[in-house]
């Protein structure tokens, strides 16, 4: 825990839109953002450093919707890039935000699986508490899927803050975010 004098640190995991042909921001991850700003920042931007951390996970082939039996190591350098950028273009969303209303933040991105990586950093960061967005997934969808932010819950070491999407921002499909 920070002392008074300084910042509460506000980590958020954030990741992309799952709905094909909309490169931005999740639906949860949004979510959870403006939910921060509403009832935890509102008007005390100097208090608070939000810290927003994105995991890109990695595909089993590395190609989306894509045969890598044609693979080049060319591809290979190009999808690094691409992802990148996407990760960089996520996260510019949410630093901008925070810059145009002055709350402080930092921003970066980690490969790997979300529910182990947000837990690895929230132990190295050590920020007061986690804020992750909730798809609200029923029993049948949380066997298939599974859920990020119930693993948040029971394993990182700070306190959680799960926020589920509104009822009129649920898309069809409830995997989809």
């Amino acid at each position: 825990m920070s002392n008074s004098s300084e910042p509460t640190r506000v980590m958020i995991g954030v990741n992309e839109s799952s709905l094909k042909g909309y490169p931005h921001p999740s639906i949860s991850s949004r979510g959870a953002f403006e939910w921060t700003l509403q009832k935890i920042v509102r008007d005390n931007t100097t208090g608070f450093k939000l810290l927003f951390l994105h995991i890109q996970v990695p595909d089993e082939d590395g190609f989306d919707d894509m045969d890598s039996i044609y693979a080049s190591p060319d591809d290979f350098k190009d999808m690094k890039k691409r992802e990148m950028k996407r990760g960089l273009h996520l996260l510019e969303y949410f630093v901008q935000r925070c810059h145009e209303i002055g709350v402080a933040c930092e921003a970066w991105i980690r490969k790997g699986g979300p529910k182990e990586v947000i837990c690895h950093e929230v132990k190295r960061v050590q920020p007061d508490f986690l804020v992750v967005g909730s798809r609200g997934l029923g029993p049948v969808q949380k066997v298939f899927v599974g859920t990020v932010s119930e693993f948040c819950v029971k394993h990182a070491e700070c306190p959680v803050i799960t926020i589920k999407r509104r009822a009129e921002e649920t898309p069809q499909d409830l995997v989809d975010d």
